[in-house]
């Protein structure tokens, strides 16, 4: 009976510390919705709330990784146990550089506002990538939750698309600072802005295959699809 009590009091335990990444997850998504906006829309208002929530993820993050690891420490858990709270630990810290890297997003359309040239750049060229890169991360976090294999391997195909859209929006990029100079430095902050959207697909991706291991045991970074595919069968 009390071997009963401790299983449930540690399963307790793993749905709180796996609800707290979800959450984690949520408030990231949010962020990189306001850092959108404040593009879209020019807003420094909006360039000021993602800072705030960025400190928000920053505690959420040490938060998260103190529960890991009183869990780990209390009940030195054993396979799949342990395959759960490393792959909640290195989510979390996935999730904690998206926000990063939304946070970048919001000082690079500071500093376009601030040079005034922010109605001059294809900055609605970005709107494809933006779309993508936030809904890898949504449909990341459902991947995670729901330990959807099939899913997460989808999410992996998605990456390819961000990239492509980014390399697309360098060289537009470049053509117009090479036809009006005055653009150069504000066309800079935008290729830093991009080049942040791509990494936030990225650290969705690397969310995606986390799944793969956390349910095939199989550590599949750096592993080409169709390899991925292969193995695992789909």
């Amino acid at each position: 009976m009390a071997d009963k009590h401790l299983s449930s009091q540690f399963d307790s335990e793993l749905n709180g510390v796996s609800a707290r990444v979800m959450e984690l997850g949520g408030l990231v998504e949010s962020q990189i919705r306001q850092a959108i906006f404040a593009l879209s829309q020019f807003s420094l208002e909006a360039v000021e709330q993602v800072g705030l929530m960025e400190q928000r993820v920053n505690a959420m993050e040490v938060e998260i990784d103190h529960e890991l690891a009183s869990i780990i420490g209390r009940r030195q858990p054993t396979a799949r146990d342990l395959r759960l709270l490393l792959s909640i630990s290195k989510a979390t810290a996935n999730l904690e550089r998206m926000g990063d890297e939304a946070n970048k997003m919001a000082r690079m359309v500071k500093s376009i506002i601030e040079s005034g040239s922010s109605r001059s750049l294809p900055t609605s060229d970005l709107r494809v990538a933006t779309e993508l890169a936030s809904g890898m991360l949504r449909k990341a976090l459902d991947a995670f939750a729901r330990l959807d294999v099939k899913a997460a391997v989808a999410i992996l195909k998605e990456d390819d698309l961000i990239d492509k859209e980014f390399d697309g929006f360098v060289r537009k990029l470049v053509t117009y600072m090479v036809e009006d100079p005055r653009t150069i430095s504000a066309s800079l902050d935008l290729l830093f802005l991009a080049k942040a959207i791509e990494r936030i697909g990225d650290h969705s991706k690397n969310v995606a295959e986390l799944v793969i291991y956390l349910v095939k045991g199989k550590d599949v970074r750096h592993t080409a699809l169709d390899e991925i595919e292969s193995t695992l069968l789909l």
